[in-house]
């Protein structure tokens, strides 16, 4: 369920993770004090405010009216089962190659159909905004899921500063390609296992705009870690968790239905909308049931994953078993 009360975190985490890893906050805040308060986002004059990385150490995140009250799956869990191809398929690759993954420097370019394009250093890009604690359901394709505090902000503010044309009704995304460093991404498509590098995903505007859509940059009070996606990713939580993009480089606003990594690789298994619908299987398994990471029985799987009254408008008159 979703809670609607304002509330802080339950604990301090440097009860539950480790120090080395703890310890790393201050330089999450440093990175956001050391920016000063003239900084804007591309030139647009948004003088940077009062936010979580402004208020002291240790952080204090207040709870979202969107996040859920179901318990958190833990850190450890959350950091070494994952999927991100470009370290390689097993479930423990991103967090056994992680530094693979350069992040300094790092830049996003946001262009395409819009009135205020740029390039930003991703200090730059995060720093005028204040950062929030959400708790989210996530569920993947393959029949796990996860509950996970992101640390982030919504991905309207940047769209909004980046006033798309009345022609954009889509935001296209784009990841790191780095071959030379990236394990997984040195097998191109037509080799045995290839995928079409670089990883690349889609929302319809609309869907972009939604305020349970963020762009997260930490989890657990925690800079991202590499394997999740560093330095920032998407999270859609209604939606299955292949569609969240992690690592991203580049954010386009476009006119057609833009091209995505699973949907063109299989696109019978992979549609372009991928929300989380238990009544639609997988040519391969049934999407019924789920194993939360951290118990041992199933539970249903539930429409949207749970979202349903947050973004069920979305897709009126849509046919949802055909548009996967």
């Amino acid at each position: 369920m979703l809670i609607r009360t304002r509330r802080r975190s339950e604990c301090s985490h440097s009860e539950i993770t480790p120090p080395e890893v703890y310890a790393r906050r201050r330089e999450f805040l440093r990175a956001g004090v050391g920016l000063g308060a003239g900084l804007a986002l591309g030139g647009l004059g948004m003088a940077l405010p009062t936010s979580a990385a402004l208020r002291g150490y240790p952080l204090e995140f207040e709870g979202s009216d969107y996040s859920t009250d179901e318990s958190k799956t833990a850190y450890d869990e959350i950091t070494s089962y994952n999927n991100f191809f470009e370290m390689g398929p097993g479930k423990s690759d991103p967090k056994t190659y992680a530094d693979q993954l350069k992040t300094d420097p790092w830049t996003i370019t946001v262009d395409g159909l819009c009135e205020n394009p740029g390039e930003y250093a991703v200090e730059d890009f995060i720093s005028p905004w204040s950062l929030e604690e959400r708790i989210y359901r996530m569920r993947c394709v393959e029949g796990w899921s996860m509950v996970i505090p992101w640390i982030g902000f919504e991905l309207n503010r940047i769209i909004e500063k980046a006033q798309p044309r009345g022609g954009a009704r889509y935001v296209a995304f784009e990841s790191i390609y780095d071959p030379d460093n990236l394990r997984g991404q040195r097998r191109r498509r037509g080799s045995s296992g290839g995928l079409e590098w670089p990883y690349t995903e889609g929302l319809r505007l609309d869907e972009a705009m939604h305020p349970l859509t963020i762009l997260a940059v930490g989890l657990y009070d925690e800079v991202l870690p590499n394997q999740n996606g560093a330095p920032i990713r998407v999270v859609v939580p209604w939606k299955y968790g292949f569609k969240s993009i992690k690592s991203i480089q580049h954010i386009r606003f476009v006119e057609d239905q833009p091209p995505t990594l699973w949907n063109q690789a299989q696109s019978d298994e992979y549609g372009f909308y991928s929300n989380v619908n238990p009544d639609v299987d997988h040519p391969r398994w049934s999407q019924r049931t789920e194993r939360r990471i951290g118990e041992f029985r199933r539970r249903r799987t539930e429409m949207f994953n749970g979202y349903a009254d947050e973004v069920a408008s979305l897709y009126e008159g849509m046919d949802l078993t055909r548009y996967i």
